[in-house]
Order: C-alpha cells, then sequence, then structure tokens
C-alpha cells in the first residue's frame, strides 16, 4: 500500500470512537486532526523533532489550508496519510496530504497547507536553516511521479446560486 501512494508516506491511524459526530462517520475537526498529526509526522521525517524546535528556536506556523472530503470514513477504520510538497522556496511550503482508506486504497479527504518557517525568537518569518532546507530538498527528490493534484488550489463556489453577494 504505501508504494501505491502519491508522494511520501507520512503516517497511518484508526478513527477513533471520539472521533464520530452525531452522522456517523469521522466529524470535520478530526480529518484536520489527523492532517495535522501527519505534518508533525513529515516534520519530524525533515529533522524539526520537539528537540530541535526547542534547541534552535525554529519552527512552521501553518497560515492557510483547505481540506476536501471526499468519503465517509468510520470508527475503527484505517487510514494513511500520504503527502506530497507541491512547492517551497527559503520561508514557504505548499503541501498537500491525502488521506486514503486503508483496505481499499480510496480516497477519503485531502488536505493543501501554505505553511511559513518561523523564528520563534522574533515570532517572525524566517528562512529555512540549512539543515531543513537540505531535508526538504532530499524529501522532494523522492517524490516519483507526481503531478498536481486535482484538489490543489482551487476557490470554493456555487456555479448558479439562487443568492450570491457581489464579487464587485
Amino acid at each position: 500500500m504505501k508504494d501505491v501512494l502519491e508522494g511520501v508516506y507520512i503516517t497511518e491511524g484508526k478513527v477513533i470512537p471520539d472521533w464520530i459526530d452525531i452522522n456517523g462517520h469521522m466529524n470535520v475537526a478530526y480529518y484536520v486532526k489527523a492532517f495535522d498529526l501527519g505534518v508533525d509526522e513529515q516534520w519530524i521525517q525533515l529533522g524539526m523533532t520537539h528537540e530541535y524546535i526547542v534547541s534552535e528556536q525554529y519552527s512552521t506556523f501553518s497560515v492557510e489550508s483547505h481540506v476536501t472530503y471526499q468519503r465517509e470514513i468510520k470508527v475503527n477504520e484505517e487510514y494513511i496519510i500520504g503527502s506530497s510538497i507541491l512547492a517551497y522556496d527559503e520561508k514557504r511550503i505548499h503541501l498537500f496530504q491525502t488521506m486514503y482508506k486503508k483496505e481499499i486504497n480510496e480516497i477519503v479527504a485531502t488536505a493543501e497547507w501554505m505553511i511559513l518557517g518561523i523564528d520563534l525568537r522574533t515570532r517572525r518569518v524566517s528562512p529555512w536553516p540549512d539543515k531543513v532546507l537540505q531535508s526538504l530538498k532530499e524529501m522532494v527528490s523522492r517524490q516519483n511521479n507526481i503531478s498536481w493534484p486535482d484538489e490543489a488550489g482551487k476557490k470554493m463556489g456555487i456555479k448558479e446560486p439562487l443568492y450570491s453577494i457581489s464579487l464587485n
């Protein structure tokens, strides 16, 4: 299964009972939680461990995200999260994650993030440290056969609304 995923395999998990809402499936907040835990795992792979963040006073802040919910996932179902770095520069990462049902390789949801490198001493955007930048280069070199995801960069809207606030 891991080799089927686009991007870099990041993490897997299982939907727990506390994550289920009144509709009998995983609540939207817990999709974001699962994706965020995946980001944490990816940062560890980049060398940004808890110890690194504390000692170097360097971390990341998410400044924008967009989640698509494509299929239900229910209690005790297992998932895998794959992640692709769509782009990065000296201070930013455009990250894209895909959640799959583990047993059937079916896309459940996606998450797109804009993430900034932050100097925790100043709480300001700051260039990636050399160690992190090198890890980013190595990580993207392992992204084989990656294409731009259909869900990435989309704008929400209703094609033919009965009512809409004017864009002017």
